[in-house]
């Protein structure tokens, strides 16, 4: 099921061999946004949650401008998987994110040097 507010991101959810959550889904949904107002150029968000073995593992994957990563996470309560995932893509968007913020002083602070 994807939502999409007029400026908020896409996010699709799917429970893969299990009973929709509604409390889940809100949840993993209001994370989403707040990843989408802390990263800007993430807009789009899916979320495969499914049992595995004795858990449950939770996948994610954020794309958008320039930006595809993927994030994985096993935990034996399906909320604490889908958790564990995205605070996972949170680390690896604010790695991304400061590469391009940092890379970009960088060449400015040598153009600057130079010039």
């Amino acid at each position: 099921m994807a939502d999409r507010s007029a400026d908020g991101p896409i996010v699709v959810i799917s429970f893969r061999d299990l009973e929709s959550d509604e409390d889940v889904r809100t949840r993993i949904d209001g994370r989403c946004r707040a990843l989408r107002a802390e990263f800007p150029e993430a807009n789009r968000f899916e979320m495969t949650l499914a049992p595995d073995g004795a858990g449950h593992i939770a996948h994610v994957r954020v794309s958008g401008r320039n930006t595809h990563l993927d994030a994985v996470a096993n935990a034996i309560e399906l909320e604490l998987a889908a958790e564990r995932a995205l605070d996972r893509a949170h680390g690896r968007l604010r790695t991304v994110h400061d590469k391009r913020i940092f890379a970009r002083r960088r060449a400015a602070r040598k153009a600057s040097a130079k010039g």
